[in-house]
């Protein structure tokens, strides 16, 4: 299910209810955990932070005079979406994560390069995420994309 909208209200509204209600939870985790900088919006019809073109003007190499992402939300058809680079572009970030979530969770991880799936909204691993969330500031997050991803 990808859902294509102007406003992260809209998309919100596309939800199935009985998703709404965890997945604002989940914004509102990350908006409380991610550090100062990184701006909210709809990217790739996804909920997205990232990197605003007045902070980083080269922006997202993939998507001329885009900014540059680094986390998004979505609702998919059979699960919540999780994407966060950062576990993706730093190994030990990876780690922690995959160290510190059966801590968390009697389920089994179900998770992809950058993705965490949940198939059901009390899945969520919500605490856990806000403190992956604080992991990397914009300015670090900038330096690492430089490092291994601006060709």
């Amino acid at each position: 299910m990808q859902i294509f909208v102007d406003t992260i209200e809209e998309y919100i509204a596309q939800i199935p209810e009985e998703r709404r209600e965890g997945f604002r939870k989940l914004l509102e985790i990350v908006d409380a955990n991610l550090p100062k900088g990184f701006q909210q919006n709809m990217q790739y019809g996804m909920v997205t932070w990232c990197v605003p073109l007045e902070t980083y003007p080269a922006g997202y190499h993939c998507a001329k005079n885009t900014p540059l992402p680094f986390l998004s939300v979505a609702s998919q058809k059979n699960f919540v979406a999780f994407y966060n680079m950062g576990i993706y572009a730093e190994p030990e970030i990876l780690d922690w994560f995959v160290e510190k979530f059966p801590k968390h969770s009697k389920k089994k991880l179900d998770m992809g390069k950058s993705c965490i799936r949940f198939k059901k909204i009390e899945d969520i691993t919500y605490d856990l995420l806000g403190e992956l969330c604080q992991k990397i500031t914009v300015n670090e997050w900038i330096a690492i994309y430089e490092k291994n991803y601006k060709k």
